[in-house]
């Protein structure tokens, strides 16, 4: 008999739905990385280019998701299905979020990108 002890049996999400949780969420980050890559290349290839600045930010742009989709991954793959998703959901909103800022500064302040 133990007393005060946790049982060592604990629940362990399968594999099979761990990965198809992170493939069917990895859809969205990868679409927000194309995004990303999207942008820069089309700012890339304008008249001026783009300087320092430009590069950095609109590269964090693309690094940003692959980021918080590690960070997510990491630490909700051992969690159940249900808590995993929202991780991966909770990660997915703040790339969102990022990438409006992101799309808002090139409106705003685009000009201090360009002029490579």
């Amino acid at each position: 008999m133990t007393t005060g002890s946790v049982p060592a049996t604990r629940h362990r999400t399968p594999t099979w739905l761990v990965a198809t949780v992170a493939g069917a969420f990895g859809l969205f980050y990868a679409y927000a990385v194309w995004l990303a890559v999207g942008h820069l290349v089309t700012q890339a290839t304008g008249v001026q280019g783009l300087n320092g600045a430009g590069w950095a930010v609109l590269g964090s742009a693309i690094v940003f998701p692959i980021l918080v989709f590690a960070a997510a991954f990491a630490l909700g793959y051992r969690r159940r299905a249900g808590a995993f998703a929202l991780l991966l959901l909770a990660g997915l909103g703040l790339v969102a979020v990022f990438w409006l800022n992101i799309l808002s500064y090139s409106i705003t302040a685009g000009g201090s990108l360009l002029g490579g």
